[in-house]
């Protein structure tokens, strides 16, 4: 049965989206840290040792200056560290419900970028607002990161329909609206206000990305090609090398390129010619968009989110 767990793990990580990835990071990771803490309390004699809190807090997101200096890292590890089992899962839930919306809408290749810069500054705003009022010394989690990526998916399509349980249909525009208005009345709250101080960060950027975007300024290409650098460098590549190996895309049409982005965000580093091929490809993509906006994503076919999900990874 594990065997077979793993297995499908590998798979999904393998050809699996953006999203996907995130996800099962942060699951591994969750589980990982549980598994020391449930070692460290048996070998305790049933309490929690301060190792094991010394262990967390290296990884973690501190309101401290010494810390961060000394723990640099913990800018990034704590955007992907979980402790608890309903902090995970909700998380986990809304990087997968809105992080494929963002995926399907800009591409599979910004989903990263958006989620790590979106962390960083979530945990930007934690750091500050720790400097003028009183709340806890660590920050874990991805919420920041994960708040990005929701308002960025209300910024790009505020009327896509999202069926709730008990509810219906709602448009994800007022979903959006009450998460970030939670977020608000929770810098009030005694026991997280350093959490939301976090997620109105990543929300703020999640705006900010999508707005910039439309704008004609990817914020996701700096990060993408330092991915690349760093891939390059441990397979040995030079950059002129890697250059090359890239695949090209290119657009005739102007509107076609605005297209891409539902109609209303202007695409990055293309050029002027596009063969039939690929502009029936991009009509079908334009078509499949515009039946998301006027009726949901649900109404639409296997086929049809089969052929928008391959096309989003390209």
């Amino acid at each position: 049965m594990f065997d077979s767990i793993w297995e499908d793990i590998k798979r999904e990580f393998s050809y699996g989206n953006m999203v996907t990835r995130l996800v099962i990071i942060n699951a591994a990771i969750f589980v990982f840290v549980n598994i020391i803490r449930l070692v460290l309390y048996l070998g305790n004699a049933g309490e929690i040792p301060e190792l094991y809190n010394d262990f967390l807090h290296f990884f973690c997101m501190s309101s401290e200056w010494f810390h961060v200096l000394t723990h640099p890292w913990g800018i990034f590890t704590s955007m992907f560290l979980h402790e608890g089992v309903w902090h995970v899962l909700w998380n986990m839930l809304f990087l997968y419900w809105f992080g494929r919306i963002v995926g399907d809408f800009i591409g599979n290749q910004r989903i990263l970028p958006l989620y790590l810069l979106g962390g960083l500054v979530g945990g930007l705003f934690y750091f500050l607002s720790a400097q003028f009022l009183d709340m806890g010394q660590y920050a874990l989690g991805a919420s920041g990161a994960v708040m990005a990526i929701v308002v960025a998916a209300g910024t790009i399509a505020p009327d896509y329909i999202m069926r709730l349980l008990f509810i219906g249909d709602v448009k994800l525009k007022y979903i959006v609206a009450v998460l970030v208005f939670l977020d608000l009345i929770g810098i009030a709250s005694a026991h997280n206000t350093g959490g939301s101080f976090a997620h109105l960060g990543g929300a703020a950027f999640g705006a900010l990305f999508v707005s910039q975007l439309r704008k004609g300024n990817d914020l996701a290409l700096p990060v993408n090609n330092f991915i690349d650098a760093i891939k390059n460098f441990f397979k040995g590549e030079s950059p002129k090398k890697a250059e090359r190996r890239k695949p090209r895309m290119a657009y005739k049409n102007p509107e076609a390129r605005q297209r891409r982005f539902a109609r209303s965000t202007k695409a990055n580093n293309v050029s002027d010619t596009m063969t039939k091929d690929e502009l029936s490809h991009q009509e079908r993509v334009d078509s499949i968009l515009d039946k998301i906006k006027q009726s949901g994503y649900e109404s639409l076919s296997t086929e049809e989110k089969e052929f928008l999900f391959n096309a989003s990874k390209k």
